[in-house]
């Protein structure tokens, strides 16, 4: 179980020895007059004229193939709600670290002082130009879902609100191993989801994709119908047609997926579900139920939180590093559902294989496919491998790449050099 933090620890750890999470570090030899000549006047001139002449030409000559804009305007951040803009910096430089250290793709963290939707898509693709894809991060619902829609359509870079998709690839693929354990297919499962907000909505969409049918939205004011009159254009998409209790949205329900906040629902609507349950029970940083409390009315059941000490943790940095490290590397135009399923299959296949020695000792247990072990680790070095190459190939394969000649077993070797995945991890 992970230590404690306290705030003055947390604190410190920002402020010392220097300010922020982030610098700037120099690629080439920058040592004397010739290399400040090729670097600045009148160097810089021959690239600039060849990006002008070719815009592609930029992927080869600057920094736009390894670079994300992680975007927020402050409305929606884990844990803290709408704290504005700069207060959200924080958390999008450590977005930017868990980038380069997971996927060794640099990031720009980019604040907009703006709740206009319009205003904020203007800025967005006015700084386009400078990344190869664009993190959308902490955007509130619904405007999240209208500002991806208007920059993917705007755009020739991958776009993602990693809030919204990022806990839909990881759930699918938790999803897709508990369906191997419990002998289910996925497509005809029961699910629950207790929340309706970006995550929420984005989870459902992709399991639909999956093929799910039976799926069940419950927001603040109960299970989503036709019948009522509140509810946005993203809600009604999974609005049931009979109106129906809580209660009986449970019974027989196959999977519940927790996107909500703590005591949304109960372990009286666990016991109602199906045998072998699988409790999704994602909020953070409490679970709506506590796993132990889950297992106490359920012991058959399979339960995942959003939490590194219990079991099954289901982490967004599973998924958002690996897949704009795939889309960028074949210089895709956007993220389609396709890249997002091949990640979910990826994850769900990693997490059946061999366990490397290096990730029992890092965690101290034997880790075996499992109920215990659905998901793989964050600290897995063969994720930017399967995952990124995964998402590389559906992106050639739906035709979004524009990459040419782009052999796949070369770049899987370029994806284990990058990050010396048959190294020893780092101490510390």
């Amino acid at each position: 179980m992970a230590t404690p933090l306290t705030n003055e620890e947390a604190l410190a750890y920002h402020a010392e020895p220097t300010p922020g999470k982030l610098a700037i570090g120099v690629t080439k030899s920058f040592k004397s007059q010739h290399d400040l000549s090729l670097a600045y006047t009148p160097g810089v001139a021959v690239p600039c004229l060849a990006i002008e002449k070719n815009p592609e030409d930029a992927y080869r000559y600057t920094a736009k193939a390894n670079l994300i804009g992680v975007v927020s305007n402050g409305t929606a951040v884990l844990g803290l709600g709408d704290i504005g803009a700069q207060a959200s910096k924080p958390v999008m430089e450590g977005k930017a670290v868990l980038f380069k250290k997971f996927s060794d793709l640099d990031a720009f963290d980019i604040e907009v002082d703006t709740k206009d939707v319009e205003r904020f898509c203007s800025v967005v693709e006015a700084i386009a130009p400078t990344f190869g894809g664009i993190n959308l991060e902490d955007i509130k619902a619904p405007e999240c879902f209208e500002i991806e829609k208007r920059l993917a359509a705007r755009l020739d870079i991958p776009v993602m609100h990693d809030d919204q998709h990022g806990t839909a690839v990881i759930s699918a693929a938790g999803i897709m191993n508990a369906c191997r354990l419990t002998g289910r297919d996925i497509k005809t499962l029961r699910i629950v989801i207790v929340g309706a907000g970006a995550a929420a909505i984005s989870c459902a969409r992709l399991y639909r994709y999956l093929g799910v049918e039976n799926i069940i939205l419950i927001d603040s004011k109960g299970v989503v119908h036709t019948g009522r009159s509140d509810l946005n254009v993203y809600k009604t998409e999974f609005a049931i047609k009979v109106p129906i209790s809580q209660s009986d949205a449970f019974d027989g329900a196959h999977v519940v997926v927790g996107l909500s906040r703590p005591g949304t629902f109960s372990t009286d609507d666990v016991k109602r579900m199906a045998e072998n349950p699988v409790v999704f029970t994602l909020a953070n940083p409490t679970p709506e139920i506590m796993p132990e409390l889950v297992r106490e009315a359920r012991p058959d059941a399979i339960v995942a939180t959003g939490r590194s000490d219990f079991p099954n943790q289901v982490n967004n940095v599973l998924g958002f590093p690996f897949i704009f490290r795939g889309a960028v590397d074949v210089r895709a135009k956007a993220i389609n559902t396709e890249m997002k399923i091949a990640a979910a299959e990826a994850l769900a296949r990693l997490a059946r294989t061999e366990v490397p020695a290096y990730l029992n000792e890092l965690y101290g247990t034997a880790l075996t496919f499992g109920r215990d072990y659905l998901i793989p680790k964050p600290f897995d070095k063969r994720l930017i491998v399967e995952v990124s190459s995964a998402v590389a190939a559906a992106a050639i394969h739906t035709g979004v790449a524009r990459a040419a000649d782009f052999d796949i077993d070369t770049y899987r070797k370029e994806l284990a050099d990058r990050i010396c995945v048959d190294c020893e991890p780092e101490e510390g």
